[in-house]
């Protein structure tokens, strides 16, 4: 993983960590990588590792089974989604909007655009 240095790498990878259940890499009730095994993969201190796992277990995204190891919790993806929608509704949509008036682009130009993206999304679901 490469990181940004204008963003901090624990808020990095806690979108990294989420993006994973979001596509369904880490599903339901299924084991996720000990934090030895996150740190290694992502060559970053351990403890930065339990902070974030801290962190998304109490949002109740993942649980700790003592001795066993780290799980995604039932409903994950839908909480990781629901706040993200309102997160982008409430927050990146208006700006976005604002620059369409701006610029003049009408919703027509943005919904051909939407449409190609998703079918080229689609497209990759069904290559992998």
């Amino acid at each position: 993983m490469e990181f940004n240095s204008n963003i901090p790498i624990s808020l990095q990878i806690k979108e990294y960590l989420l993006e994973k259940i979001i596509l369904e890499e880490w599903k339901e009730e299924e084991r996720i990588p000990s934090i030895r095994e996150m740190g290694g993969t992502l060559g970053v201190n351990p403890n930065t590792i339990m902070k974030i796992y801290d962190m998304i277990q109490r949002d109740g995204i993942i649980y700790n089974k003592r001795g066993i190891g780290y799980f995604v919790s039932n409903g994950a993806k839908e909480t990781i989604m629901k706040e993200r929608r309102k997160t982008f509704l409430e927050k990146e949509m208006p700006a976005i909007a604002r620059k369409m008036i701006l610029l003049d682009i009408s919703p027509e130009v943005v919904n051909r655009i939407y449409e190609n993206e998703k079918g080229s999304l689609n497209k990759q679901d069904l290559n992998t």
